[in-house]
C-alpha cells in the first residue's frame, strides 16, 4: 500500500466512521477503487486498525463526558453510596452494551474477514438497513434525553450493534436506530452511539494490528491512514452532533441507498467484481 493510498482510505474512514453510512462499507468500495485485494486479510487488518485514529477523535471530543464516567464508575466500586447516581450507571451501561459485538466479533472473525468481505454484502447492507433508519426516525418517539437512558436501553443498542460486522450497514447507523426504537432523542442515541464504539473499535484495532503489520499494508501506512482518520473524525464527530440536534438521519438513508443501487448496477454490469 503506497502512502497516498493510505491518505485516502484515512479520509474515508474518518469521515464515515461516526456517520450513519458505514465506514466499513466505504472502506471496501475505496479498497476496491484503488485495486485493492478487498478480502486479503492485510486489507481488512487495515481498516480495521486505522479505526483507531477515529475513536481517539471521538474520546478527544467528549473527554469531559468520558472522564466524568469513569470516575463516577471507580467512585461507586468503593463508595455504594454513589451507585445510584446516573454518571455511574453510564459507566456500568457502556461496559454491559460493548460485550455483545467483542463476544460475536471474534467468534465470527473468519466469516466477517472472508464471506462477508464482498461487494453484494456491503450493497445488500447499504440499503436494506436504510429502511430501518427510516422506520426509526418515523415511528419511534424521540423523548428521552441521555439522563434518561437505562441498562436495558444500553443492551439492546449493544446488540443490534452486533449487526455493524456486516460491511455495509454501519456501526453507527444500526446503534442510533436503535436508540431512536427505544424512544432517545437523536443527540441522546448518537452520544450513547459514539461510547458504546469506543471499546469495540479499540478491540478491533488491537486484535487486527499484527496482521496489518505482517502483511502487504506495512508500518508507515498505518501510521498515515490513523492519523488522517484521527484529524478527520474529529471534525465529522462535531459536525454529526449538531446535524443531529436538528434534523433528520434520513437523508443518510437516502445517500446510502443511492450508493447501494450503484454498486449493484456496477456490480451487475460486471464493471467491477464482488471480491
Amino acid at each position: 500500500m503506497s502512502i497516498w493510498e493510505a491518505i485516502v482510505l484515512g479520509i474515508v474512514e474518518g469521515l464515515t466512521e461516526f456517520l450513519p453510512v458505514s465506514s466499513t462499507g466505504h472502506l471496501t468500495i475505496t479498497s476496491k477503487m484503488l485495486g485493492q485485494q478487498i478480502d486479503d486479510p492485510a486489507i481488512t487488518a487495515f481498516t480495521a486498525v486505522i479505526q483507531f485514529g477515529a475513536i481517539a477523535a471521538v474520546v478527544l471530543f467528549m473527554w469531559k463526558d468520558i472522564r466524568t464516567y469513569a470516575v463516577a464508575w471507580f467512585k461507586g466500586l468503593r463508595h455504594p453510596e454513589y451507585r445510584g447516581e446516573f454518571d455511574h450507571r453510564m459507566g456500568w451501561f457502556v461496559i454491559i452494551g460493548s460485550l455483545p459485538i467483542c463476544v460475536v466479533g471474534y467468534l465470527g472473525r473468519s466469516i466477517i474477514a472472508g464471506p462477508l468481505r464482498s461487494m453484494w454484502w456491503v450493497a445488500a447492507s447499504l440499503i436494506g438497513w436504510s429502511f430501518v433508519m427510516v422506520a426509526a426516525e418515523r415511528l419511534s418517539s424521540k423523548s428521552r434525553p441521555l439522563t434518561r437512558i437505562t441498562l436495558i436501553d444500553a443492551v439492546v443498542m449493544g446488540v443490534i450493534q452486533c449487526l455493524a460486522l456486516i460491511p455495509g450497514v454501519s456501526r453507527s447507523g444500526a446503534t442510533i436506530s436503535a436508540g431512536l426504537f427505544c424512544g432517545l432523542d437523536r443527540v441522546a442515541a448518537t452520544k450513547m452511539a459514539f461510547l458504546l464504539g469506543i471499546p469495540a473499535l479499540v478491540g478491533a484495532a488491537i486484535f487486527e494490528l499484527p496482521h496489518a503489520l505482517d502483511g502487504s499494508v506495512g508500518l508507515v501506512p498505518v501510521v498515515v491512514g490513523t492519523v488522517v482518520s484521527f484529524v478527520v473524525a474529529y471534525a465529522s464527530v462535531a459536525w454529526l452532533l449538531k446535524f443531529v440536534a436538528k434534523h433528520t438521519i434520513e437523508v443518510f438513508a437516502f445517500y446510502r441507498v443511492l450508493l447501494g443501487i450503484v454498486i449493484v448496477i456496477l456490480l451487475a454490469t460486471s464493471t467491477i467484481t464482488a471480491t
